[in-house]
C-alpha cells in the first residue's frame, strides 16, 4: 500500500516503549484499535496469548492515547453479549449485558470495559463499536467465509461445526468501513454503537451460498465434531447508529458473496500462501 499518509509499522501494541515512540513520532489525532486476536478456536487452546493482545495490548494504547491526547476507537464485536437461542428475532442492544463465552471474546469485552473506564475516570474520548461477523476482500483465510471459498475452489471438504446450525449476521466489509468511519469523526465519547449488516444466516446457508456461486456440488459439506461453547446465535440492533449517525448497511448477503468469491477467484496467489487451509 503506496500513500504519502500511510506508514506500515511491524510491532506488538503491548510493547510499551514502541507504542511511545511511535506516539512521540507520529502525534496521531486518533487511534483506532483494530489490532487483535480474533480466531475463538485459537483462543481456546491458548487464552493467554488472547488476554495479552487484546486487554493487555488495549490499554497500552489506551494509556498512549491518554498521553498525547488522542480519541480512542475500540473495535470490538458482537460475541461479547454472548449469544441467544436459535428460535426467536431477538438482538442484543449497546445496553444488553456482557456475557462472553469464549477466551476471545472475553478478552474483547475486557478491552471494551477497560476503554469506556478511561472515559469515565480520564475523560478520554472513548467509542466503541461492536461489528457483526464481517466477509469481504483480504480477509485471512482463517475465517469461515474465505476458508469456505478456499476449499470449494480446490474441491475439499467444507467442515462445517455440528450440523452448520449455528446463526451469525453478515456484514459486508465496505459498509463496516463506513460505519466505523461516522463513529470516528461523529460518535458520541463514552458511547457503545452496534453495527450489524442484517443478514442473519446459518453457516450451513452461508456454506450453500458459497457453493452456488462457485457452481460446487453441496456433497462438499462435511459437519464435524462441535467446538466446546459454541454461540448459537447472534444478533444487533442497529437502532442507534441509524438514528444518531444516519447509517445503514448497502450490500446485500447475496451481492457482497458474490463479489467476495469474485475476489478470491481472481487472488489465489494471495491465499494460496495459506498454511493449514
Amino acid at each position: 500500500m503506496r500513500r504519502p499518509n500511510f506508514r506500515f509499522v511491524r510491532g506488538d501494541i503491548s510493547d510499551r516503549d514502541a507504542v511511545g515512540r511511535l506516539f512521540s513520532q507520529e502525534r496521531p489525532d486518533a487511534l483506532v484499535n483494530f489490532a487483535a486476536e480474533s480466531h475463538v478456536d485459537r483462543s481456546i487452546g491458548d487464552p493467554a496469548l488472547f488476554l495479552r493482545t487484546n486487554a493487555v495490548g488495549a490499554q497500552v494504547l489506551l494509556d498512549a492515547c491518554r498521553a498525547h491526547g488522542a480519541r480512542f476507537l475500540q473495535i470490538s464485536t458482537d460475541e461479547v453479549y454472548g449469544d441467544l437461542p436459535l428460535e426467536g428475532d431477538s438482538a442484543f442492544t449497546e445496553g444488553s449485558p456482557l456475557r462472553p463465552s469464549s477466551p476471545y471474546s472475553a478478552s474483547k469485552a475486557s478491552a471494551d470495559l477497560l476503554a469506556l473506564a478511561y472515559f469515565r475516570t480520564y475523560g478520554l474520548p472513548v467509542t466503541v463499536a461492536r461489528a457483526s461477523n464481517n466477509f469481504g476482500p483480504w480477509q485471512f483465510p482463517e475465517k469461515l467465509i474465505p476458508k469456505l471459498i478456499a476449499r470449494a475452489l480446490q474441491n475439499r471438504p467444507l467442515p462445517l461445526y455440528g450440523h452448520g446450525g449455528h446463526v451469525r449476521d453478515w456484514l459486508y466489509v465496505g459498509d463496516c468501513v463506513r460505519a466505523l468511519d461516522e463513529i470516528l469523526r461523529r460518535g458520541q465519547p463514552g458511547e457503545v454503537y452496534n453495527v450489524g449488516g442484517g443478514n442473519p444466516r446459518a453457516n450451513l446457508d452461508v456454506a450453500r451460498a458459497v457453493l452456488r456461486a462457485l457452481e460446487r456440488p453441496e456433497s462438499l459439506i462435511a459437519f464435524v465434531p462441535d467446538r466446546p461453547g459454541h454461540d448459537a446465535r447472534y444478533a444487533l440492533d442497529c437502532a442507534k447508529i441509524r438514528r444518531e449517525l444516519g447509517w445503514v448497511p448497502e450490500i446485500s448477503f447475496e451481492d457482497g458473496i458474490e463479489s467476495t468469491v469474485r475476489w478470491y477467484v481472481d487472488h489465489r496467489a494471495w491465499w494460496t500462501k495459506t498454511p493449514g487451509l
